[in-house]
């Protein structure tokens, strides 16, 4: 029993250093997402994002974000989502301290919770995610997602960050115990701004803690204004699980 104890202790640190050979702090790394769906759906593609100081083992845990692009970033070509927001200019933001997610919706879909969540799982599994620190945040579509999936999954995310977006008004009482800061642009023609008012409205109504800053003179691309405020980052950190 000693022999195995010792070999354990030996081989345990191994595997982890072994698993984080391929890894690449401070850069976004194609992955391909694991397993299959209700409808034979498959898993998500995805661009990893490990901070430059991450260290592949137990006793250090990293922040997660995930990020969800919008309808116009769907396709089965990953670069594609470093087009909006964040991931276009992560690898240049040294001290950025999230793993991230950034995975890709195929053409013609819509995100789905379930697949997003076993996603998830999937960094909680392999990239030392301190699970009381777990984020979403989201463009257009991707805005839309991160309600979504907040709703579905009550009290795993600490905080999001919809951009441009509305969510499910029947399911706002999943969101009263996570933070919302909400973004739009004024002069959005695409979706309306009264689509996160009303949703901030309702959830504060409900008790929750959500607000909304709403950009003068900007239309839909209101991310072009939010993701490259540092102060959005350090609220999310603000805030983490009980």
């Amino acid at each position: 029993m000693v022999k195995i104890t010792f070999l354990l202790m030996i081989l345990i640190p191994f595997v982890i250093l072994s698993n984080g050979q391929d890894l690449k702090p401070g850069t976004q790394i194609p992955r391909a997402g694991k397993g299959i769906f209700v409808k034979k759906a498959q898993a998500y593609p995805y661009l990893l994002f490990l901070p430059n100081n991450f260290v592949a083992d137990h006793q250090h845990s990293y922040p997660l974000l995930l990020f969800l692009h919008g309808s116009g970033e769907r396709g089965n070509d990953l670069e594609l989502v470093k087009k909006n927001g964040t991931p276009g200019f992560v690898e240049s933001m040294e001290d950025f301290p999230f793993v991230m997610l950034t995975p890709q919706c195929p053409q013609g879909e819509t995100w789905d919770s379930e697949r997003l969540m076993a996603l998830v799982n999937e960094a909680i599994e392999n990239y030392s995610i301190d699970t009381n620190r777990m984020y979403i945040t989201g463009l257009s579509m991707g805005g839309y997602g991160t309600f979504d999936l907040a709703c579905n999954y009550p009290g795993k995310f600490a905080a999001i960050l919809p951009v441009c977006c509305g969510g499910q008004k029947l399911k706002a009482e999943k969101l009263i115990h996570t933070p919302i800061w909400a973004f739009h642009g004024a002069d959005d023609t695409i979706v309306p701004v009264s689509e996160s008012k009303n949703m901030v409205e309702i959830v504060n109504r409900l008790g929750g803690n959500a607000h909304i800053t709403i950009l003068p003179g900007v239309g839909h691309n209101a991310w072009e204004y939010v993701y490259i405020r540092p102060e959005i980052y350090q609220w999310l950190l603000s805030h983490q699980l009980k």
